[in-house]
């Protein structure tokens, strides 16, 4: 009796029995030539913006949409040469530089107004409102994540503390509009074919807030930019913008309360004032730093210290670059980031909880124990996190959505 053959998978030939069956190779992806790419806004060139020009060098012919474009003539030269920007109407509202985030409630409808429907594919880049434009059916959207919309979601009563908004009249109006928020970023999730997250905890707060799986694909760090040194000073260095959640403050009661350890405080923002009127003589302020000068100075540190809870922390992964240890709060992205005191090639070590006990007892290991880690060990560990890996793993992403819409 005949026995028929049974074909089994082994890679990229099909085997009948002993006999090899070559199967034909996949056809070469032909990239789209116009790509839109939407962007929440552009204040200032910070990480989420070093997302935007990386996206924009990896789609030659794309063009930009974004709410507000506050970028200087110097930034767009360096960063997006020859790249079109289309902004929403209210860009030009005056003096919307002071104000534009009080128009949160706004940007949802503000989105939508982009028309990307003739582009052949859409790439958006979202910590809030860009995942939202709205596509065509057959239209290729990649989306990364760089979170969910802090302020409406795990992150709402800690904004309304310190917005110090309880429940009078401007504090429930400010409720029922981030109820609303929330509705739209829910109705909205679906969108994008494939979503992708910054780090693990962005990816966990996608799941838990969408109900949708995404890949990890961590920022961008410029690594020619950050130069690694061997040699250090005396001194501990925080960088932030000066936001609340940032937690710049806990880091200065916890300097405040060890006196004989310095501390230099790079960056401004909303609490700069605050910030410096608590400081003790031990810390020192810079203000924003040219990028020389702010290479130089983490260089030099003793170690990084973070305290906020960061969805990724590209300071964290830069100061990595320079060969400088961190010490920085245990949740987050710079769970990605850091490789602990206890493990293989240490690059820095977390704290467990947000208080000045935590922190203080964090360096003081630091101190005992910081011998183990090495500056060729940080700067190694910055490599996962190249402009080249980055463009590789979305370019798979991409490719593999553009290829899914080409065979339907």
């Amino acid at each position: 009796m005949s026995v028929p053959l049974k074909p089994r998978m082994t890679g990229p030939a099909l085997v009948v029995d002993d006999l090899r069956v070559p199967q034909p190779s996949p056809a070469p992806i032909t990239r789209p030539q116009r790509v839109a790419i939407v962007h929440d806004w552009c204040p200032s060139f910070r990480g989420g913006e070093r997302v935007l020009a990386e996206l924009c060098a990896m789609f030659p012919n794309s063009e930009v949409f974004t709410l507000f474009d506050f970028f200087s003539d110097e930034i767009k030269k360096r960063h997006f040469p020859n790249v079109v920007f289309h902004t929403s109407p209210a860009n030009k509202l005056p003096g919307v530089r002071k104000y534009y985030r009080g128009l949160f409630f706004a940007c949802p409808f503000l989105i939508e107004q982009f028309d990307v429907t003739g582009f052949d594919a859409v790439v958006s880049s979202s910590a809030a409102f860009a995942r939202g434009v709205l596509t065509r059916p057959d239209q290729p959207h990649v989306s990364y994540i760089h979170s969910p919309i802090r302020y409406a979601w795990d992150e709402q009563f800690s904004y309304l503390q310190q917005g110090k908004l309880g429940f009078g009249p401007v504090g429930l109006l400010y409720r029922y509009l981030l109820h609303g928020l929330r509705t739209w970023d829910t109705r909205t999730a679906h969108g994008p074919d494939v979503m992708l997250a910054n780090s693990s905890f962005v990816r966990s707060r996608i799941k838990r807030v969408y109900g949708r799986d995404a890949t990890v694909v961590h920022p961008p760090v410029d690594l020619d930019t950050f130069t690694m040194s061997t040699e250090k000073d005396d001194y501990y260095i925080t960088a932030s913008f000066m936001a609340p959640y940032k937690r710049t403050d806990l880091v200065i009661e916890a300097f405040n309360a060890m006196p004989d350890r310095r501390l230099l405080v790079v960056g401004e923002g909303q609490q700069s004032a605050a910030l410096r009127n608590m400081a003790g003589p031990n810390i020192e302020f810079s203000g924003f730093l040219p990028q020389e000068d702010y290479v130089r100075a983490v260089a030099r540190a003793r170690a990084l210290v973070f305290a906020g809870c960061e969805d990724f922390g590209i300071a964290l992964a830069e100061a990595q670059a320079c060969g400088t240890p961190l010490i920085a709060f245990g949740r987050g992205g710079a769970r990605d980031i850091v490789r602990p005191l206890g493990t293989d090639n240490p690059t820095g070590l977390l704290f467990k909880q947000q208080t000045v006990g935590s922190l203080t007892d964090a360096v003081m290991r630091f101190e005992r124990e910081g011998s183990a880690i090495t500056a060729q060990a940080c700067a190694e560990n910055a490599q996962r996190f190249s402009a080249e890996r980055f463009r590789r793993e979305v370019a798979q992403a991409f490719d593999a959505v553009w290829a899914s819409h080409q065979a339907d």
